[in-house]
C-alpha cells in the first residue's frame, strides 16, 4: 500500500467534543483508508465511543471536521452518515426482541412505494446472507430467544446486508461471541476488506489487533496519541500508549494461605448440566473452564439458585443448604457478578449510592425508612475500597466506564457480606488498566477469606488467576487441576472432550 497511492474513506480531523465538567474528545484525528481495517484502541473512558458515535451522526462536536469520501462536514446526521455509507455494530444491541431475525435485519430498510411487506422475501435474503457467513442461523427465529452471541451476529449481518455499506465500524464485535463465531467474523472481515470495504475495530483483545488489523490508531484521554503499523509494533507499545506508562501486567501472586473449605456442591443437576461436584475454600479463587455452551454459567445459575435444581446437594460452611432463588443465596453469603454487567449487574439509570446499596436496603431501614445516613456511609466506604473513578456516588452508573461499572457491580457484592463471590467473566470488555485493578482487587479478597469462583474464556486470566480449575466439557466435569499442572493445551482438550 506504500507504494500506491492511498485512498482515503474517512478524515477526522480536530474533533473535539465537551460536556459539563469532562472534556470526551480534544481535538481527536483519525484516518482511515479504503480496503483496511483500523483498530481503534485505548482505554475505557478514552473517547473511542464517543468518536465513532461523532462519525456516525449520533454525536454532535463543538468543533472539528469529518470528511467522508471527500465530502466535509462540521456536523453530520444519522441519516447523511447512512447514506455515505457509514454502518456501525454498537456494543448494545438495538434489535426489537420480539420480531424474527430476518425482520430484524430488513424491516427498517427503504422499501419505496410498497405497502406490503414481502416477509417470505426476507426469509429468502436473510438465508442467501448467513450462508454466505457460513453462519447456522434459523432467518425465522424469535431474536428473544438467541444466545447474546447470536445476537451480536444479527447486529453484524444487519450492517453488512446493506449494498451502501462501505464504511463498517464494529465496536467490541468478539465480547459475546463462541470461538466458532469469532472465526466466521474475522473471515467475514476479511472479505469486507477484499471488496474494498473500511473498517473500523475497536477491541480489547490484543491478539485480535495483531491477527485482523493493518494498522491502529491509540486514544488517551479524549486524544488519538499516535497511528502505527500493526507489523511495526508490539503489545507493550501499545499497553504503554495506551496508559500513558509501562504496565506491570504479571498477575498478583498469592501471600497468604487457603484456608479451609467453606463450600461444597455435590452432584448438581439441572438446567443441562449433570452430577457436577466441586468445592471451595477459605481465601481460594477456583477457576471455571471450558468452551462457551459447555455449562459453566449454567452450573452456577444452579448454585445461585437463578435456575432450579433437580438433584445435588449444597453445603456451606459443612451443613446441607437449600437455595431456591437469588434471594436466598445472597442472605447466605453468596453472591454473584454476572456475565452482562449493563442488563444484570448494574442499574445503569440508578446511582452508584443507589446501586451499591440496592442489596442491602433492608438491613439499612428502620420500618419503611430508609437511612439516608448508612447509605451514604456504605456507598463512600466501597468507593474508596474499591476505587471508583467518579465525580460523586450521586454519578449515573451509565456514565462510568466499564470497569468502573465492574467495580459498582462488585461493590453491591461486597455491601451484602458476601462469603463467596462467584465472578462469571469479571474482566471482559474492559481494557488492560481496569483489569489488572480487578485482578489486584480479587487477590486482596481472597487474601482476606473471601472464596471466589471464577468463570472466564481468557485462559491468560485463569492459568494467572486460579488457585485450581475445573474444566467442563458438554454439561459434565472434565477433570480438576491444581496450580503445578495447569497446561494451556491440556485444558483445551478436556474442554472439548478430547
Amino acid at each position: 500500500m506504500d507504494n500506491e497511492k492511498v485512498e482515503i474513506s474517512l478524515s477526522v480531523k480536530d474533533l473535539v467534543k465537551t460536556y459539563p465538567g469532562v472534556v470526551a474528545l480534544n481535538h481527536a484525528s483519525l484516518e482511515l483508508r479504503k480496503g483496511e481495517c483500523l483498530a481503534l484502541l485505548g482505554e475505557n473512558g478514552a473517547g473511542k465511543s464517543t468518536l465513532i458515535k461523532a462519525i456516525a451522526g449520533a454525536h454532535s462536536c463543538d468543533s472539528g471536521t469529518i470528511t467522508i469520501f471527500g465530502e466535509e462536514f462540521t456536523e453530520i446526521s444519522p441519516k447523511k452518515a447512512r447514506e455515505l455509507g457509514v454502518e456501525v455494530v454498537y456494543q448494545e444491541f438495538n434489535q426489537m426482541p420480539t420480531l424474527t431475525v430476518a425482520e430484524n435485519i430488513y424491516l427498517m430498510e427503504e422499501h419505496g412505494k410498497k405497502v406490503t411487506v414481502d416477509f417470505k422475501d426476507f426469509n429468502s435474503r436473510a438465508q442467501a446472507l448467513f450462508d454466505e457467513m457460513h453462519l447456522d442461523l434459523d432467518p425465522k427465529a424469535r431474536v428473544r430467544d438467541l444466545t447474546n452471541g447470536y445476537k451480536q451476529m444479527v447486529e453484524i449481518a444487519k450492517a453488512i446486508s446493506k449494498p451502501t455499506t462501505k464504511i463498517l465500524v464494529l465496536d467490541e464485535p468478539t465480547a459475546p461471541l463462541t470461538v466458532d463465531q469469532v472465526d466466521i467474523l474475522f473471515r467475514l472481515v476479511k472479505q469486507l476488506k477484499a471488496k474494498g470495504i473500511s473498517i473500523i475495530f475497536i477491541s480489547h483483545r490484543m491478539p485480535e489487533i495483531f491477527e485482523l488489523c493493518d494498522r491502529v490508531t491509540v486514544m488517551r484521554d479524549g486524544c488519538t496519541v499516535q497511528t502505527l503499523n500493526v507489523k511495526e509494533t508490539n503489545r507493550e507499545e501499545l499497553v504503554a500508549l495506551m496508559v500513558g506508562r509501562k504496565l506491570n501486567e504479571n498477575y498478583p501472586s498469592r501471600k497468604t494461605p487457603i484456608g479451609e473449605e467453606i463450600l461444597r456442591c455435590e452432584n448438581l443437576c439441572g438446567n443441562g448440566v449433570e452430577n457436577i461436584s466441586f468445592h471451595v475454600a477459605k481465601g481460594e479463587i477456583l477457576g471455571f473452564a471450558g468452551l462457551v455452551g459447555t455449562g459453566r454459567t449454567e452450573t452456577i445459575r444452579l448454585l445461585y439458585g437463578a435456575d432450579p435444581i433437580d438433584s445435588g446437594e449444597i453445603y456451606l460452611d459443612g451443613k446441607k443448604v437449600k437455595i431456591r432463588s437469588p434471594k436466598e443465596a445472597l442472605s447466605k453469603g453468596i453472591a454473584l457478578l454476572p456475565e452482562d454487567r449493563k442488563l444484570q449487574g448494574v442499574l445503569l439509570k440508578m446511582t452508584l449510592k443507589e446501586n451499591i446499596n440496592v442489596s442491602v436496603l433492608k438491613e439499612q431501614s428502620k420500618g419503611l425508612v430508609v437511612s439516608t445516613k448508612k447509605e451514604k456511609e456504605t456507598a463512600d466506604k466501597y468507593i474508596s475500597i474499591l476505587r471508583i473513578r467518579t465525580p460523586s456516588m450521586m454519578q449515573y452508573a451509565k456514565n462510568l466506564s466499564g470497569g468502573n461499572q465492574q467495580k459498582v457491580a462488585l461493590a453491591k457484592c461486597l455491601a451484602a457480606h458476601a462469603k463467596v463471590l462467584i465472578m462469571d467473566e469479571p474482566t471482559r470488555g474492559i481494557d488492560v488498566g481496569a483489569k489488572m485493578e480487578i485482578y489486584n482487587l480479587m487477590r486482596e479478597l481472597s487474601a482476606n477469606g473471601m472464596a471466589i469462583i471464577m468463570i472466564s474464556s481468557e485462559m491468560d486470566e485463569l492459568l494467572g488467576m486460579s488457585d485450581r480449575v475445573m474444566v467442563m466439557s458438554e454439561g459434565h466435569l472434565a477433570g480438576e487441576l491444581s496450580r503445578d499442572e495447569f497446561d494451556q493445551e491440556r485444558i483445551l482438550d478436556m474442554a472439548s472432550g478430547e
